[in-house]
């Protein structure tokens, strides 16, 4: 079976970053010659994101970009859900819409998965030749504190469990995200909870992560401390 790979976009406010990485990830697959399908699921972005995307749908054509909009903003884990329900390749990738995850690491991505046949490729940002640009010494301290944390607590399996740049099976992807309870950003975390669990195998690639240019971080006070009660929470639990 010749592979395909779907790529879920979620985006709130990313007019200005979306054609940017519609175009870097075109480009990605196509180095590659191989088939693909970009899913972007927009959650009512009152700046006009999904205009945008219309019209890069009109460029790259609807087999290319497929748009699964929702009425509001719902949450990280219920995007990949939705859009999951649309992906028709057999292997899924997820990143962030705001070019803080550069497509280029895509080609890496899937030499790593043939050569291990894993289950689940993870970019880490703290394995040598990773890292992160663009974040003042708070945010760094806060996001390696709580990597930190989540490895002795929970022994994940990899060394980046907030990270949200990954290829998975498809067959994969939908066990974990039906096994899974969190929303927002500890969603991601919680995937590799799950995956290590259920023994799914996680290969890595050191990324670099780079801060937005345009627009404003999701990040807020309340999901950092979303982020703290999911990982007790999981603590207790898992």
């Amino acid at each position: 079976m010749t592979n395909k790979y779907s790529v879920l976009l979620p985006t709130y406010n990313e007019k200005d970053n979306l054609p940017l990485i519609v175009w870097l990830l075109v480009r990605a697959f196509e180095e590659e010659d191989t088939d693909y399908e970009i899913i972007i699921i927009d959650d009512n972005s009152p700046d006009g994101t999904l205009e945008v995307a219309k019209k890069l749908q009109s460029v790259y054509g609807e087999e290319r970009i497929i748009l699964r909009p929702r009425k509001a903003k719902l949450g990280l884990g219920t995007a990949y859900i939705h859009g999951l329900q649309s992906c028709s390749g057999n292997y899924v990738i997820i990143l962030d819409g705001d070019l803080s995850h550069h497509p280029k690491f895509i080609k890496e991505f899937i030499s790593v998965q043939k050569r291990d046949n894993c289950d689940i490729v993870t970019g880490t940002r703290y394995r040598p030749g990773g890292g992160v640009y663009g974040w003042d010494f708070t945010r760094k301290l806060i996001s390696c504190t709580a990597n930190y944390l989540t490895q002795i607590m929970l022994m994940p399996g990899c060394s980046d469990v907030t990270g949200s740049f990954r290829l998975y099976k498809k067959e994969v992807l939908q066990e974990l995200v039906s096994s899974c309870i969190s929303k927002g950003y500890v969603f991601q975390m919680e995937m590799i909870i799950r995956a290590n669990q259920h023994g799914f195998s996680i290969s890595e690639v050191p990324i670099t992560f780079v801060d937005r240019i345009y627009g404003e971080s999701k990040i807020t006070s309340k999901e950092i401390i979303g982020f703290w009660m999911g990982l007790m929470k999981l603590f207790a639990t898992t």
